[in-house]
């Protein structure tokens, strides 16, 4: 059981490719090598494989936040949650379940900028009436509230003292733009999810 991501990046046109494209590439290159974990099409968008499928949403939520830690940026994207048919040496040759669902649901994203199809309605159901719920924060993140999210997941273990000191700013000033970006919440959901697709993979 894999996750699949595949994004694009909303406004790019607007922004300096020179700017978010190294971020972006590098927030991928963190998770596997490319092009076998991940590549960027058409410039602008991007396809990511994720194992294990719980780690998905968290990946997911990394991306959307490292990407709006840069003024005027926010990224669309559609998970895909199922069985890896064929590797291949290149992720856009490869194919299944997981891959058939994200390129799926993808086409179909219109009013959200993050959504989920597994193998499961009812998860699909729960998470995503879950992740409309969140979105109506996370959409709003500022770019501060957005670079303390990113560090936040990139660093679980890391205490408010220590994420302060990689930016250079408070303990208060963390815990402030973390309550802000509603850090907590976002961070139960992530859990919530794992527990449900652990349960139902083992099925």
């Amino acid at each position: 059981m894999i996750g699949v991501i595949v994004g694009d990046m909303i406004n790019s046109q607007q922004a300096d490719p020179g700017v978010w494209l190294p971020v972006l590439k590098e927030t991928l290159r963190r998770i596997g090598p490319s092009p076998q974990t991940w590549e960027i099409i058409r410039g602008d968008s991007f396809q990511l494989e994720i194992t294990p499928a719980e780690n998905v949403l968290s990946e997911a939520l990394c991306i959307k936040a490292t990407m709006k830690s840069l003024a005027g940026l926010d990224v669309r994207m559609a998970i895909g949650i199922g069985a890896k048919a064929y590797s291949a040496p290149t992720i856009s040759e490869a194919g299944g379940e997981a891959f058939t669902n994200s390129g799926r649901l993808f086409d179909h994203l219109k009013k959200t900028t993050l959504a989920i199809k597994s193998p499961w309605k009812e998860v699909d159901r729960v998470m995503n009436l879950c992740l409309e719920l969140a979105l109506l924060t996370m959409d709003r993140w500022t770019v501060n509230s957005a670079e303390i999210m990113a560090l936040s997941i990139r660093h679980p273990q890391k205490t408010q003292q220590e994420l302060a000191r990689l930016i250079g700013i408070s303990q208060g000033r963390v815990s402030e733009r973390q309550q802000r970006a509603g850090h907590e919440e976002i961070m139960n959901l992530d859990r919530y999810f794992r527990e449900l697709i652990q349960q139902k993979a083992k099925k």
